[in-house]
């Protein structure tokens, strides 16, 4: 089976950069997006042969998240179950007889790491969530995780160290979350690999000169690392300041 992970930065925007094309040249199972940036009813999607399910922020224009799959679910929730946490639609599950997949859009830790308490609660809640769930099923967890795990996950660690998406704070958590029974499906099929990102900003040319992170994940129960069958970053694909991300498994 297929998995693409793909932060759109605004749907709406992203289907005049050539979403449908990627869309259809991907040719995935399942599709997951985050930042929508979507209210329901703001865009009529024909995609035949999925069903789409669409989580939105109570904030209009922010944040937001959906999967299209061709594959019907047994079961879908939406959130946490976490009142705090369950207003910016950024958690889909949805449940099949063999595995979950989870959607996610991690929250920012913003600029000064203003947001990393609130970041901090959502990664201790998740993992607790996520660790349930692995002990029914195993799990398949994608989505803009909004971190760089190591050094090796950015072009420029030493500038970054501390900042949003590279602070301790933040990677300490994403290695708790592997140490719970999970593995980076990309990192474990390529240990070595450098230059491979999954986000540029929209200034100073970073796309051009590859100045990037790699922020978006699948990340899998450990148990599954024998049914991975490939992993690829499609930098190919534009339309956001991130590009799909994939995971091919034997399922």
């Amino acid at each position: 089976m297929k998995f693409i992970s793909w932060n759109v930065n605004g749907l709406r925007a992203c289907m005049g950069k050539g979403f449908l094309e990627a869309f259809q040249s991907l040719d995935a199972d399942f599709f997951s997006l985050q930042e929508t940036k979507m209210q329901p009813g703001q865009l009529e999607l024909e995609l035949p042969g999925y069903r789409q399910f669409w989580y939105s922020a109570e904030k209009k224009g922010y944040s937001g998240t959906a999967v299209f799959t061709r594959h019907e679910p047994l079961s879908v929730r939406y959130g946490l179950g976490v009142e705090e946490l369950d207003h910016e639609g950024r958690l889909i599950t949805l449940e099949y007889p063999d595995f979950y997949l989870l959607t996610c859009y991690t929250p920012n830790a913003q600029d000064g790491l203003k947001r990393l308490d609130f970041r901090m609660v959502w990664e201790d809640a998740l993992r607790t969530y996520m660790v349930r769930l692995d002990a029914e099923k195993p799990l398949i967890y994608c989505g803009d995780l909004n971190v760089a795990h190591q050094e090796i996950d950015l072009k420029n660690p030493k500038q970054n160290r501390g900042n949003a998406g590279f602070s301790d704070e933040e990677r300490g958590k994403f290695s708790e979350l592997l140490a719970a029974g999970f593995t980076d499906s990309w990192r474990f099929q390529h240990p070595d690999a450098v230059d491979q990102y999954s986000w540029w900003s929209y200034r100073m040319r970073a796309r051009e000169k590859n100045v990037g992170w790699r922020i978006d994940y699948f990340v899998v129960s450990d148990r599954l690392r024998e049914r991975l069958v490939s992993t690829d970053i499609h930098q190919e694909i534009f339309g956001s300041d991130h590009c799909p991300v994939e995971l091919v498994l034997d399922l």
